[in-house]
């Protein structure tokens, strides 16, 4: 019998079968993994983990799975119980007791533990202490799914605390009022567990808009929501989630003036906008180059809230606008007509002004798709993603069957599991992944622009 030390050197993969099927006394194959895991896999302390450290722009550093280190755990499934949350949570060094404090890194809140338990099947055994290696769970800490704890001591992370954008949304809404209650409770628990999934309001319509990476994402969300909460649901149609972008310099220079009888508004703001190199790490940055007074400092804030304002939502298809540097270096104020609300109105008025002449372009969602098929239906899967617009990146053979990768446009990919087993008997399989926003073409560009001030025109 192979050491577990083979398993760490990946000199060997062992490999269980097991059936889907309950016998007397156990289902088959399930006391064979589980005498496999005992004997095959490592133990916590001969794996080399790896964790970030968030002071340091996310850079990798090796954790030694000591319990003398720095406390570190991640919390990596949540749980509805009879006594409210139950965050299950592995230890990667360090101890924690009952009652001691830990700090979330990605909330930076500290909380206290107020009882730790250790799960058998689905007893639970209270336990005063946990250190690095062991699995447990603890009631009455608010967190998400993916959530790093320590003592304070560091600042590390398990996991990325940078979580993408959602690019695609559907509206939904519960088919009896009844099921309300039901339905807050589970967008809550699905927030809590899933920091790409994402809930908000149509304040026009009444609508709750729900966002994430993909068709697959949020289709399982509805069928969790309809099988855990025994909520039905009407799904709208899926709206992809576009951006807008700048792609050269453009200064402002705009003047706000409005007077009315009495005290009037006033405020003139100058400086220009630009494109952010692709690899920024942030997606707006706002910069205040004043020199002097020409603005007083108390209408500082006004300006930026006014120029963030109006990135929000972009003049050709009233998308956020990402990509962009905003400089305020110039400006005019009055002794009595000028105030913040003055200020504000004047930077939205100037970002649109230069906002035009950046030749502003749209960036749809562009995911990276995977497809597995018998190598016979190769040619015309490739065909049908080249009809979709998708980029071909690869294409290879694994025994008898072919794995295509491409680049395809989200907005193109609704239905695709549909029309892939149609096109190959059923025998298909892809995945895809959200891979970045790129431009649309020119024609796209002006059909979104024209449909977005046809639909502003209707109210929608």
């Amino acid at each position: 019998m192979s050491s577990p030390l083979t398993s760490v050197q990946y000199l060997i993969l062992p490999t269980l079968l097991s059936a889907a099927l309950f016998t007397f006394p156990l289902s088959s194959g399930v006391q064979l993994l589980l005498d496999g895991a005992s004997d095959y896999l490592p133990c916590p302390t001969e794996v080399i983990n790896t964790a970030l450290d968030v002071d340091k722009g996310e850079e990798a550093l090796q954790l030694p799975c000591s319990p003398s280190g720095p406390f570190v755990a991640l919390a990596f499934k949540l749980e509805e119980g009879k006594y409210g949350q139950l965050t299950y949570m592995r230890v990667y060094s360090g101890k924690v007791s009952k009652g001691d404090f830990i700090h979330n890194t990605s909330t930076n809140k500290r909380t206290r533990v107020p009882r730790l338990v250790r799960i058998h099947s689905d007893e639970l055994e209270d336990i005063p202490s946990a250190q690095a290696g062991d699995i447990v769970a603890l009631f009455g800490i608010e967190c998400a799914s993916g959530d790093t704890f320590t003592d304070g001591s560091v600042n590390y992370a398990m996991t990325s605390i940078k979580v993408p954008e959602p690019v695609m949304s559907v509206s939904l809404t519960p088919k009896s009022t009844d099921q309300l209650a039901n339905f807050q409770k589970a967008l809550q628990r699905f927030q809590r567990e899933d920091p790409t999934f994402h809930v908000a309001n149509n304040a026009e319509t009444g609508e709750t808009i729900i966002s994430g990476m993909g068709e697959l994402h949020l289709d399982i969300y509805v069928e969790r929501m309809r099988r855990e909460y025994k909520v039905d649901c009407e799904v709208g149609r899926p709206k992809v989630n576009y951006r807008e972008a700048i792609t050269q310099r453009a200064e402002f220079n705009y003047l706000h003036k409005k007077q009315s009888g009495g005290s009037g508004q006033y405020g003139k703001v100058g400086g220009y906008i630009e494109p952010l190199p692709e690899d920024h790490s942030t997606k707006y940055e706002y910069a205040n180059e004043m020199v002097g007074n020409a603005i007083p400092p108390e209408f500082h804030a006004a300006c930026e809230k006014g120029f963030r304002e109006a990135a929000n939502a972009g003049s050709l298809i009233g998308a956020p606008v990402e990509g962009i540097r905003v400089v305020l270096n110039d400006g005019a104020a009055h002794a009595v007509d000028s105030n913040e609300m003055a200020f504000r109105l004047a930077a939205i008025g100037g970002f649109r002004q230069a906002y035009q002449a950046a030749r502003p372009t749209v960036l749809e969602p562009v995911m990276k798709v995977e497809v597995t098929v018998p190598v016979e239906f190769q040619g015309t899967v490739m065909g049908d993603l080249n009809r979709r617009k998708g980029m071909i990146l690869d294409s290879r053979q694994e025994a008898e069957d072919a794995v295509i990768e491409a680049l395809v446009p989200l907005n193109s990919m609704f239905g695709y599991s549909t029309v892939l087993r149609s096109n190959t008997q059923g025998k298909g399989e892809f995945s895809m992944e959200y891979a970045n926003h790129s431009p649309v073409t020119k024609d796209q560009q002006e059909e979104m622009a024209k449909a977005a001030v046809a639909s502003k025109s209707a109210g929608k």
